[in-house]
């Protein structure tokens, strides 16, 4: 799955892979507008956890964002 600008083929756009941990973690304490303790507890894992893929998500959503690249919905091999 994906998301992009309209008019360009995928193909022809960079793409920027966002795992699906990183989509959550933008839905809960973006969208939710959960702390990261709480988004942590949810997902089982630690606040400095929450932290460090927030600003990884973040950074790449802006990324596509302002230079038109797609953004890659990745599902991780353990899933």
């Amino acid at each position: 799955m994906a998301f992009k600008p309209t008019g360009t083929p995928l193909h022809e756009l960079r793409q920027i892979e966002l795992h699906l941990d990183e989509l959550e973690v933008l839905r809960l304490c973006d969208r939710e507008s959960l702390t990261q303790e709480e988004a942590g507890l949810r997902m089982g894992v630690s606040r400095g956890t929450i932290q460090r893929i927030i600003t990884v998500a973040r950074k790449k959503v802006a990324a596509a964002l302002t230079e038109g690249a797609a953004i890659i919905f990745v599902r991780d091999e353990e899933e």
